[in-house]
């Protein structure tokens, strides 16, 4: 016990891999120029012109590297070396070629490394090859993600799509992955109605996925059963999305007091989390955090942890969170935009809040409709509720006049409670109240609208 416990005290020492492509170069730099030039920041807003004022893809290199020594920290290592590679197209054999090869294995050896992380995904022969060549053990970025995906999950339904997301991973690279692993070759004694050591380990690896799925499955019935619990009593769901580390929990943790897990650290919100927000008109809204989205995440993550995103989907309302002090903002964006596009939310109506603008020298310029927020500092919260009040429209605000019987001090109770009493008056026995609230709040009360104030304002 107090062994295991050193072993995952002691921080594993990482050399660090990063390759960039140059013949992808004018691609890359369309990509850069036309996700700035759409979010309109390139010209406009002072803290991205240290942006324009460098060279597209090294500034897009040079953040990339950036992000995946974080990614790294995040998975709990120790960045030994980061060795960069700049080459026209991938060796089809190790990615990096031979002479790369002979390098990484010298630093590799004099660091004392315990792993190889390579900042790109391997194909199973890569893998293979690197791993017969190298002293340490090697991981690619999906199966890093996966790594910092396992350790911060918390909930039962977390750890299935973990689990899922892994299977789906290792399947492909089964062959060659030691000689364990590896099919039985030609001879006398091969033969025979018996499977193959890594026919069995397919096997069972296909029948843990569909085990984990039913469990999956059976996770999201309940989860379909509290929703349609709570959309028995429609409460609009606004959902916080936007690239990792970008503030999307100490904002839901400003807004709703809901004390959730804030970091620097990428990835930290896993499991989605879903609070009650009050609007300054008293509409009441379930805001919910999910989890941080990241250039390149690959395609089988958004697919397993579609359960984790479906509050996104059912959400009325997106707050599309955004790093106001990155030098990547438009890059961040569109990398967003991408995945939102694979969740088909894309056209899902959405308010752009730039956040820590405590860390921005200069003028921060808003996105028409949108808001600036330092959530760590509690500033422009009140002005983003009433953005957030403004753009939803599931419920939408109305204004009505209503005469009640001073015995109907529950109603008055209920209106005071879930709407805004722009004017009170008394004559007799009746109230008289201007009120301005949620339309399904006052549709309830719709017996008692004084007639001829309604008359009146119809006239």
């Amino acid at each position: 016990m107090q062994k295991a416990k050193a072993l995952r005290a002691h921080a594993e020492r990482a050399v660090l891999v990063a390759v960039e492509f140059t013949g992808e170069r004018r691609k890359l730099t369309a990509i850069a120029k036309q996700a700035r030039n759409s979010a309109k920041l390139s010209e406009s807003a002072p803290n991205d012109e240290a942006v324009s004022s460098q060279p597209d893809l090294d500034l897009d290199f040079s953040a990339s590297i950036a992000e995946f020594e974080e990614l790294a920290r995040s998975a709990g290592a120790e960045v030994a070396a980061t060795l960069v590679q700049k080459r026209a197209r991938p060796d089809a054999a190790t990615l990096v070629g031979q002479g790369k090869l002979d390098e990484i294995h010298g630093v590799a050896a004099s660091a004392n490394a315990d792993l190889v992380l390579f900042d790109h995904d391997l194909t199973p022969s890569q893998l293979r090859n690197l791993e017969a060549r190298l002293p340490c053990r090697v991981i690619d970025r999906t199966q890093l993600i996966l790594d910092i995906f396992a350790r911060h999950a918390r909930t039962r339904e977390g750890h299935l799509q973990v689990e899922l997301a892994q299977l789906e991973y290792q399947l492909p690279r089964l062959a060659g992955r030691g000689k364990a692993m590896s099919q039985l070759g030609g001879g006398i004694g091969t033969r025979g109605p018996g499977e193959t050591k890594l026919e069995t380990d397919r096997r069972k690896i296909h029948l843990r996925i569909d085990h984990v799925k039913r469990q999956l499955e059976s996770v999201r019935r309940i989860r379909r059963q509290q929703r349609q619990r709570r959309e028995a009593v429609p409460v609009p769901v606004i959902a916080l999305v936007g690239y990792t580390n970008a503030g999307k929990s100490t904002l839901f943790n400003a807004l709703t007091a809901a004390g959730v897990l804030e970091s620097s650290r990428m990835f930290a919100t896993l499991d989605p989390k879903l609070r009650l927000l009050h609007l300054p008109s008293r509409r009441k809204v379930l805001l919910s955090d999910t989890v941080g989205f990241i250039r390149n995440l690959p395609h089988t993550l958004v697919t397993s942890f579609r359960a984790t995103l479906e509050e996104v989907e059912r959400a009325e309302l997106l707050l599309h969170v955004r790093d106001a002090s990155s030098l990547m903002l438009a890059e961040q964006k569109a990398q967003v935009e991408r995945v939102l596009s694979e969740l088909d939310v894309a056209t899902k109506p959405a308010i752009e809040v730039l956040n820590k603008i405590d860390l921005v020298q200069g003028e921060v310029v808003v996105p028409e409709g949108g808001a600036a927020v330092s959530a760590l500092k509690q500033t422009g919260l009140g002005e983003l509720l009433a953005v957030i009040d403004h753009a939803l429209v599931a419920d939408p605000l109305v204004e009505e006049t209503f005469r009640l019987p001073q015995s109907e001090g529950r109603v008055m109770a209920a209106l005071e409670a879930g709407a805004v009493i722009e004017e009170k008056r008394f004559e007799g026995n009746l109230a008289f109240v201007q009120v301005r609230g949620p339309a399904s709040l006052l549709g309830r009360y719709r017996r008692f609208r004084d007639r001829g104030q309604t008359e009146q304002t119809s006239s």
